[in-house]
């Protein structure tokens, strides 16, 4: 049975999956090394589920609960759970330093999940004491209120670690949906000709920001392309391409667009530094 969880990464992933699992029920931890990520992803949980009482989608009382679920610590002793998830760095090394480590302060039935939105699993699980117990987990942004969960499975996943990721989804009010370990899994695989054609128009001079998400969204998607790229972040956007392209062999259609590369030289990151392919107002505060 999972009672406690910890989330290991307190950026806008991490603190987002740290809501959602404290919204769920569960005791909920959240690490994080620098005290400043851990901080700012208090002030955001925070009025996240002010607003959500504020809109009416959530009680007062849940939200005090939900709240009195979450502990926020920069101490990696206190990451003593029965299901871990990282949200670091996209970094495979990185990675897998934190969960051989996460594997010496846990029993042997710890579930150590990787939210990496592109890195291979079979890679992480591999460079771990523990790969029957290594899985995928990646969660959405917002990961409080997108459904969708991919659920990767490696060769050495074992059926118990499968089973209960799946559970855990499902108690989370998430949608699994079960999947291989190949470049960008299922999400961002499909998705990387939306992004790269539409930074090919732009490129070329075929039509501006504006008009391409306005046309897409008439047709259909909830959110045109520059509009999603800067909701994920650029850096994670161009970092995905880029991890997909090198893995499938650097076909050109899918070559990473210079244009995105020098919005992440420049930090113009989207939402999160305030400005991207569009200007934002950020709370000062946070």
């Amino acid at each position: 049975m999972i009672r406690t969880i910890c989330v290991c990464g307190a950026g806008t992933m991490g603190g987002g999956i740290a809501q959602a699992a404290a919204q769920s029920g569960f005791n909920t931890i959240l690490y994080d090394l620098n005290t400043e990520s851990l901080r700012k992803a208090r002030l955001s949980i925070d009025n996240n589920l002010e607003k959500a009482v504020q809109h009416h989608k959530l009680g007062e009382t849940a939200r005090q609960t939900a709240l009195a679920n979450l502990f926020f610590t920069d101490q990696i002793a206190d990451c003593v759970a029965d299901f871990i998830i990282e949200a670091i760095l996209e970094k495979p090394e990185a990675k897998k330093a934190l969960f051989n480590h996460l594997a010496t302060l846990n029993g042997p039935e710890t579930i150590l999940a990787s939210n990496t939105s592109s890195l291979s699993v079979t890679a992480i699980a591999e460079g771990t004491d523990r790969p029957g117990r290594v899985i995928g987990m990646h969660f959405f942004n917002p990961a409080p209120v997108m459904k969708l969960v991919e659920v990767i499975h490696t060769r050495y996943t074992d059926e118990r670690t499968a089973r209960v990721t799946a559970w855990l989804a499902l108690a989370m009010t998430k949608t699994p949906v079960n999947c291989g370990d190949f470049p960008g899994f299922i999400v961002n695989h499909v998705a990387r000709p939306y992004y790269l054609e539409a930074l090919r128009i732009l490129e070329k001079g075929g039509a501006d920001i504006d008009t391409v998400d306005a046309l897409m969204e008439a047709t259909g998607f909830k959110m045109g392309p520059f509009r999603l790229m800067d909701l994920i972040g650029n850096d994670v956007n161009y970092s995905v391409s880029v991890s997909v392209y090198t893995a499938l062999g650097e076909p050109a259609r899918l070559k990473p667009s210079p244009l995105q590369r020098r919005k992440v030289e420049d930090n113009e990151l989207g939402r999160k530094t305030g400005r991207g392919f569009y200007h934002y107002t950020i709370n000062p505060s946070l």
